[in-house]
C-alpha cells in the first residue's frame, strides 16, 4: 500500500499537490498510528519526528525549533490535544496545528478554530487526505476546515 503513496522528487509533488520540505511533529498516544504517519510522510519527502503525548512534544520543540506543522490527536491520555494546543498558544510558540481526531463536539471544535487550528483530518482518514492536507498547511496556503 505505501508503495503508492511514494514522494517524486523530480516534480516535488504527490497525485498534483506540491509538497515542500518540511519537518512535521506527529503526536498521537497509539504507536501504530505514529508508526505509519511517521513512515507515509517520510515517504513523501517530509522530516518526522513522533511523540506519543505531552511530554514527548515538550522534548521534541526543546531540541529543535524547526518544526512547520504539528499533527496532533485530539483524545490522548493525560493531555489532550486541545490542551497542548492551548498550551503552545500560552507559550507563544508558533506552529501550524492539525487535529485529528474521530469525534470532537461543536465546542472543541469552535475551541480549536480561536486556538489556530489550521485544519482538522476526521478518523479514519485517507492516507492521499492526510498528505493533501499536510502539504497544504506546510505551504501555508488557505484550506476549509470541515465543520
Amino acid at each position: 500500500m505505501l508503495e503508492d503513496m511514494r514522494f517524486d522528487r523530480q516534480n516535488s509533488s504527490y497525485a498534483g499537490v506540491g509538497v515542500e520540505l518540511n519537518r512535521v511533529l506527529v503526536v498521537d498516544d497509539d504507536q501504530e498510528s505514529r508508526n505509519l504517519l511517521s513512515e507515509v510522510l517520510n515517504a513523501n519527502g517530509y522530516s518526522v519526528e513522533v511523540a506519543e503525548d505531552g511530554a514527548g512534544l515538550w522534548k521534541a520543540l526543546n531540541t529543535d525549533d524547526g518544526k512547520a506543522v504539528i499533527l496532533i490527536d485530539l483524545r490522548m491520555p493525560g493531555e489532550n490535544g486541545l490542551e497542548l494546543i492551548r498550551k503552545l498558544h500560552e507559550k507563544q510558540i508558533a506552529c501550524d496545528a492539525i487535529l485529528m481526531t474521530s469525534f470532537i463536539t461543536g465546542t472543541e471544535r469552535d475551541l480549536a478554530r480561536e486556538l489556530g487550528v489550521r485544519a482538522f483530518l476526521e478518523k479514519p482518514f485517507r492516507l492521499s487526505e492526510l498528505l493533501r492536507v499536510v502539504s497544504e498547511v506546510a505551504r501555508k496556503n488557505p484550506i476549509g476546515i470541515s465543520s
